[in-house]
């Protein structure tokens, strides 16, 4: 019988084999074949390929480490020539204090060791509470903590040293065979990243992606096929229907198991496997590269955003020195060498100084884009163009309640441009209600229903001063 030994002063996990009776296990150095589909909500599919020999008969199968984050109830195993009986997951890890937990009430070894001469000592001590500290019941008398390192005769059987899946098995032979465990597991995820380099001129764009990988699911695999599903999967709140779903998804990755990291539509989502099989360990970030695009044709947009509040009551000077939104529109299409749909994640957009440096400009978040569609990103404010927004009229014309009021007001705003070359400004209104354009010194655009665009030009180290007049009705 091994002796397995505590120091108090670490905490380390156990390495000891436990005993069970018919119980054959399988572990990494069975392991034919991984893959990994992970999705953008903390949950992945795994697929574990592995060869098992084991009698003919009832037996007990542990699997080895899985996931430690393992949806169970979605555990599923397939062979040719076994019947699965039942399963459990063995989640009760072997730790220091699991250890001290499962030893209540019975007699453990504390080994003393003299702090001058280094003579050990060793008294049998009876373990009587574990919780919240130790409490030891030493011959006649009762001691709390530790006075030494403590010795276990042996290891509880239904302590595991790592997260196990435990199946009750009905084997048709006794040869080597095949199986395949597939589950669901949360502490999976995946995020993708995107830099871009705006080119002199903020006419064009360098844009690269790299999928930002995360696990803590407390297991590692190794030359994983990795695949990535780009969209909102629903999972159902109840375990019932939790099934269900996860048959659904785990169908769905079987789409695509060979190629590049590659694209394809699958059901509602869009599938990313990896050409090459890659390792992803316990408590790792790794980054994979996704795309790469050059000259991407892009177009900066100011932007003055109005509200709708002040088409309502009296107001004199509504804004001094208003930032200007600074916008990066790109076109997702071929044309323009991307039309990839990409999955949602954070642009950050860089520029070159004077001297060739790289300088960060700024960032912006984007939700799952599907080709020919718009990406808009937000990189600031504009530091040199500012507005300045008046209302120069308001009056009430006619009603008696919120639901019948007429109001007539005019507006002035004056925009400002401290660069050396002209910009274009976009000024978006807002205007509540029913709305009629009385007088405006620019051309506005009914945008919809209730936004007027104007796109107002301002020369170098100018100012364009934009007026209008509209009648509101509730």
């Amino acid at each position: 019988m091994k002796k397995i030994i505590l120091a108090t002063s670490m905490l380390l996990f156990l390495h000891a084999p436990y005993a069970a009776s018919a119980e054959y296990v399988t572990n990494l150095d069975d392991q034919q074949k991984i893959s990994v589909t992970i999705y953008n909500q903390n949950l992945a599919l795994i697929k574990d390929k592995r060869t098992i020999t084991m009698p003919a008969g009832r037996n007990t199968l542990a699997f080895r480490e899985v996931s430690g984050q393992i949806k169970p109830e979605t555990a599923l195993l397939t062979a040719n020539h076994l019947t699965i009986l039942e399963q459990n997951f063995e989640y009760d890890l072997l730790t220091p204090a699991a250890l001290l937990e499962k030893y209540v009430g019975r007699e453990v070894t504390v080994v003393k060791t003299h702090p001058t001469t280094g003579e050990e000592t060793s008294e049998k001590a009876k373990v009587l509470s574990a919780n919240s500290g130790v409490v030891l019941q030493m011959g006649d008398n009762i001691e709390t903590g530790i006075p030494g390192r403590l010795v276990f005769g042996d290891v509880p059987q239904n302590l595991r040293d790592r997260p196990t899946l435990t199946m009750l098995v009905q084997s048709n032979t006794a040869k080597s065979q095949e199986v395949e465990l597939s589950y669901l597991s949360n502490g999976l995820g995946w995020q993708a990243d995107y830099v871009a380099e705006l080119n002199s001129k903020d006419t064009a764009m360098e844009l690269g992606s790299w999928v930002t990988l995360t696990n803590t699911s407390g297991a590692t695999y190794r030359n994983a096929n990795l695949q990535l599903v780009a969209g909102d999967v629903h999972q159902a709140p109840s375990e019932r229907q939790g099934r269900q779903v996860y048959r659904k998804q785990m169908a769905m990755a079987e789409a695509a198991m060979d190629g590049g990291m590659a694209e394809e539509q699958m059901f509602e989502y869009h599938l990313y496997t990896l050409e090459r099989p890659t390792s992803i360990a316990d408590k790792q970030t790794k980054q994979v590269s996704l795309l790469q695009a050059s000259q991407v044709p892009c177009r900066k947009e100011f932007i003055l955003q109005g509200s709708s509040h002040y088409y309502q009551s009296q107001y004199g000077e509504i804004g001094r020195k208003m930032k200007i939104a600074v916008f990066v529109e790109i076109q997702n299409s071929k044309k323009n060498n991307l039309g990839l749909p990409l999955p949602k994640g954070v642009v950050r957009v860089y520029k070159k100084d004077s001297q060739e440096r790289l300088q960060f400009v700024g960032e912006d978040r984007i939700d799952h884009t599907p080709e020919n569609e718009t990406i808009r990103l937000k990189l600031g404010e504009a530091f040199d163009i500012t507005a300045n927004k008046k209302q120069m009229d308001f009056k009430k014309l006619s009603g008696f309640s919120r639901y019948n009021y007429v109001y007539e007001s005019a507006y002035s705003i004056e925009l400002k441009n401290g660069k050396k070359e002209a910009v274009t400004v976009k000024v978006v209104e807002p205007i509540p209600g029913d709305w009629d354009m009385l007088e405006e010194s620019h051309t506005h655009k009914k945008a919809t229903s209730n936004t007027a665009v104007w796109m107002v030009e301002v020369p170098p180290l100018g100012a364009t001063e934009l007026t209008y007049r509209v009648r509101v009705k509730h």
